[in-house]
């Protein structure tokens, strides 16, 4: 079965691995082109784009696969099926057309919960006990088509946003694997999604970072898990922006304004918020590095009773 690979990110690289390992032949790798990254703007290519010249998979990078030209190059390729991940663009009824095995998305989320651009951090936001991995059959619609397989794993209080993609990642690749043998086979089939219970998680914005000290305690350690390493959840301490990392959620009953340094010491920084506190273990003040809360208060002179936020 002759595969064409669609993906961009480092969460689509297990499964273009998976399918290389696997033997299946994979005709090429359809890629976002290389971008500008970092202080330097440097050009930098795509991990899926890396993994792929080492593995010695022909490469296309299309400003936008809609194009007629793209579309025609793909055609060429005779695809039987089209296997998609992570790949950030959504693809045309021309392109959907053209393998007759169809398209295979493989998304990181138990549709249909949390359809669309951000679904790992979106769950760790909302306070979800659980998530997964999901394959499906594309059709026109953002993550609509109907479910071919689906995988669980627990949320833990550690998770962050890295810990839980990669782990996903992980997922994705070994379902990817039962995906298409089962259909070789015949023995899997698609079910059609519960379009009512749907989700949304789009995509992460920088501005919704910015902690709201006066949330409750578990939403703010929810959202700084979500946000960590990206955009990383931040407030401001003396002037300057305070990112805040790995966060312990107390929920005992707290006196003091929502945003009051109550302790700080080689444990974490113990801020006060709405229905409890939090403990941070990890903290970056602006133009310095991530680090030990007890690295960080040996350059930090704070003293409970300051108001971070403010």
């Amino acid at each position: 079965m002759r595969v064409l690979f669609l993906g961009t990110s480092d969460f689509a690289c297990p499964s273009l691995k998976a399918l290389a390992d696997r033997g299946y032949p994979v005709v090429a790798v359809v890629t976002q082109p290389d971008r500008p990254k970092g202080r330097g703007q440097k050009l930098t290519p795509p991990p899926v784009k890396t993994l792929a010249i080492s593995r010695q998979l022909p490469v296309f990078q299309p400003e936008k696969l809609r194009d007629p030209s793209a579309v025609a190059h793909l055609r060429s390729l005779s695809p039987d099926l089209i296997v998609v991940a992570a790949y950030g663009q959504i693809l045309s009824p021309a392109v959907l057309a053209i393998p007759p095995r169809g398209c295979v998305n493989v998304h990181g989320s138990l549709l249909p919960k949390y359809r669309g651009a951000a679904p790992v951090a979106r769950a760790i936001q909302m306070g979800e006990s659980k998530t997964g991995v999901t394959t499906m059959l594309m059709d026109e619609g953002m993550d609509t088509g109907p479910i071919l397989l689906t995988a669980e794993t627990e949320i833990t209080p550690e998770d962050n946003l890295e810990s839980l993609h990669d782990r996903l990642a992980l997922m994705a690749a070994d379902l990817l694997l039962k995906t298409l043998k089962g259909l070789e086979r015949g023995s899997v089939k698609p079910v059609a999604q519960n379009h009512l219970q749907a989700t949304y998680a789009p995509k992460v914005a920088r501005e919704e970072a910015r902690i709201n000290w006066r949330s409750p305690a578990r939403e703010i350690g929810n959202l700084v898990r979500a946000f960590d390493p990206w955009p990383g959840a931040y407030s401001t301490c003396e002037g300057k922006t305070l990112k805040l990392f790995r966060p312990l959620v107390i929920e005992s009953p707290v006196q003091e304004v929502p945003g009051t340094l109550l302790a700080a010491g080689a444990q974490g920084l113990a801020v006060a918020a709405a229905q409890g506190h939090l403990l941070f273990r990890e903290l970056q003040l602006e133009s310095r590095p991530r680090m030990s809360a007890e690295q960080f208060l040996r350059g930090a002179r704070l003293k409970p009773g300051c108001r971070l936020g403010e």
